[in-house]
């Protein structure tokens, strides 16, 4: 059986977007609700809290130090010094930033979602160093994982309240013929965040489902991780040879006194390395 650790017991309301800085060999992860971006050293234990003036989505190493984040009101860039601007500020009541991934190019993939989950209410948005933003999709309810395949040519996308992940073909930098991945049954929770590993695996979290589960390239279940809490959200590979798999997990909904906790399998796998936004 796969042995689930606990990395950090906290109860982060909803713990999201868990990120291995190579630069810091430090694990970024954040607490939308709790408008907090957390930094975890896996070994030394040493920990850091920044808190943000709005609820924060996702938090991504910059390539020349600091970070991008998504927040309510559009994207921000924070310089090491903790000097913040924004970088494309894009307000709409009653919206909010959610999940987000940097693409090889530097490019940040960030998604966006209504406060009610209202359908069509959410976005995916690519945003460039620039801070030129190019929509990808208009019609979304929670846009959540993202991620790429080993050589880029494919992107793998949850919209958590169609039960699906979807697969898009890369046409350069342009996301094309969309088609659904894997489906999840109903009653097995719903996709969340995901990554994809070195075979070219995808990783998914299964929000009120208990689980991580590994599908094969073809769609074919491969693993189940099985979680002692039921509102894992998001994945990702980390530590020095990126072969942890961190688990960050939501404490609202969850009276599991580990709920909203970052877990880590040891040994799961073989990460692959992620780029920092460029900007």
């Amino acid at each position: 059986m796969t042995r689930v650790e606990v990395a950090l017991r906290t109860r982060a309301e909803l713990g999201e977007g868990p990120t291995w800085d190579p630069a810091g060999q430090r694990l970024l992860w954040v607490d939308i609700l709790g408008s907090r971006v957390h930094g975890f050293d896996p070994v030394s234990g040493r920990r850091t809290v920044q808190l943000t003036e709005q609820h924060v989505g996702a938090a991504k190493p910059r390539a020349g130090g600091g970070t991008v984040v998504n927040l309510r009101d559009g994207v921000g860039l924070y310089d090491p010094d903790g000097t913040f601007r924004w970088l494309h500020r894009d307000p709409v009541p009653g919206r909010r930033g959610n999940d987000a991934a940097v693409a090889a190019d530097g490019a940040l993939w960030y998604g966006t979602m209504r406060y009610d989950e209202k359908p069509g209410g959410g976005t995916l948005t690519r945003i460039d160093a620039d801070g030129t933003a190019t929509t990808v999709l208009d019609d979304v309810a929670v846009s959540n994982g993202t991620g790429w395949s080993p050589d880029g040519s494919l992107m793998y996308y949850a919209d958590s309240p169609t039960g699906r992940v979807d697969v898009f073909t890369m046409d350069g930098i342009r996301a094309a013929d969309r088609r659904p991945f894997v489906r999840i049954d109903k009653g097995q929770g719903f996709p969340d965040g995901l990554c994809v590993d070195a075979e070219g695996y995808v990783w998914v979290a299964l929000w009120d489902g208990a689980a991580v589960r590994r599908y094969a390239p073809d769609g074919t279940l491969d693993r189940v991780v099985e979680m002692p809490v039921g509102r894992p959200t998001a994945c990702t590979f980390g530590g020095s040879a990126l072969t942890d798999l961190y688990i960050t997990t939501a404490a609202v909904g969850d009276p599991h006194p580990l709920a909203g906790s970052l877990f880590v399998v040891r040994d799961a796998g073989r990460g692959l390395p992620q780029a920092a936004f460029a900007g």
